[in-house]
Formats: structure tokens, sequence, C-alpha cells
């Protein structure tokens, strides 16, 4: 059985979504769950939001309104560098319980904007919403190194607050990363992606795809 969030648990939920509507109603059904949630309309400015809240967390207060209007949309800019290891040393924690990435969002992809998330805070619980899984389940494993979890459109409010209140799932899913060896490979074969996608499945009960 899936152990799942009381509702007296609030979670911190940053969502990347540029269809300004569909934003909305996510927002508005984890809202009446208690959690607080934080939309953004595009990929730079979820990084920016994330690196602010991490700040916040870590140091107390934003990050200087000069060092958020200069954050690159690339890790390998140094003034990123800098800040990532300065996060990585201090703080294991993250900002936020679950970050949910549009897989096409505008100005950053999703997956560029999990790239960036992962490579800073190696914790965080991120959630690609895609309407292709399986390219996406593919790109994750050559970009990020690992699986993460998948949410596939289009699909309802009520499976949207059953994945992200299922925890069960998110510490599963870490037992698989320590499991596969294809994802250290980064080269998954057809019949790989096959079998990690059935496996996904079962993990997230059949409920996304």
């Amino acid at each position: 059985m899936s152990i799942f969030y009381s509702d007296q648990h609030s979670m911190q939920i940053l969502i990347a979504e540029d269809d300004l509507d569909i934003a909305t109603l996510y927002k508005k059904a984890l809202e009446r769950r208690s959690h607080n949630v934080t939309i953004t309309s595009n990929g730079e400015d979820c990084l920016k939001m994330y690196l602010d809240a991490l700040h916040h967390m870590t140091f107390g207060g934003s990050l200087p309104s000069s060092s958020i209007s200069e954050i690159p949309a690339t890790r390998l800019d140094p003034s990123l560098l800098s800040w990532s290891s300065v996060f990585r040393s201090v703080n294991t924690s993250a900002p936020y319980d679950i970050v949910i990435l549009d897989y096409s969002i505008p100005s950053i992809n999703g997956m560029d904007v999990a790239k960036e998330i992962l490579a800073i805070n190696s914790h965080q619980r991120v959630i690609f919403a895609s309407a292709y899984v399986k390219e996406t389940l593919e790109h994750s494993i050559k970009e990020l190194k690992q699986v993460v979890e998948l949410i596939q459109k289009p699909f309802s409010l009520n499976k949207l607050v059953d994945i992200i209140e299922d925890k069960e799932v998110y510490e599963d899913l870490k037992t698989l990363n320590i499991d596969i060896d294809l994802v250290k490979a980064a080269n998954p074969t057809h019949e790989q992606i096959l079998d990690l996608l059935e496996r996904l499945k079962r993990i997230q009960k059949h409920r996304t795809f």
C-alpha cells in the first residue's frame, strides 16, 4: 500500500508550465490539498526561482538581484558553478519538496532545467510532465544519468495529486536508480528503454502512462 502525505503535511511545490490556464488548474488542485505552489512560465524563471529559494533556505534572505539577473542558461558559466559548489558544500536538503517540469517549456527546456537543479542539489525530487514518456525517459538517462518520475500529458488533476502525494514512488525510484546499470552506461538500447518503462509503470502503479 502506498504511503501518502497527510493533509497536515504542506508541501512546497515548484511548477514550470507555459500554459497559464493549465498551470492555474494545477495550482488550485494542489492548494486545495493545503500545498504551497509556485508557478513559473519558462525554464529560466524556474531556475532563478529555485536558486533564490535555495539561497534563502541556506543563508537566509534572497539572492542579490544582480546575481539573479545574471544566472546563466548553462552550468558551464563560472557564476553558476560557483553558486553550485557553495550550495553543495553547505546544504543537503531541497527548498521544494517537488519540482514539476513541463518537458517543452520555453527559454530553457525542462531537461536542461532538471540538469541544472540536480547538479546543484542531487536530493531534489523532479517530475517531468510530457506527452512522450518513452523519449523523455531515454533523454533523461542520457542527459541526467538517472531516471526521474514521469507523468504523461494529458492527465487528470486527481492523477497529479495522487503521484505527488505518494512518497513511496520516489523511494522506489531511488532504489531503481541504484539497481540499473543502463543508467550508468547512459546509452540504453530500445529494448532496455521499453523494459525500464515497464518497471516505471509498476512503481507508479500504471497511473501515469
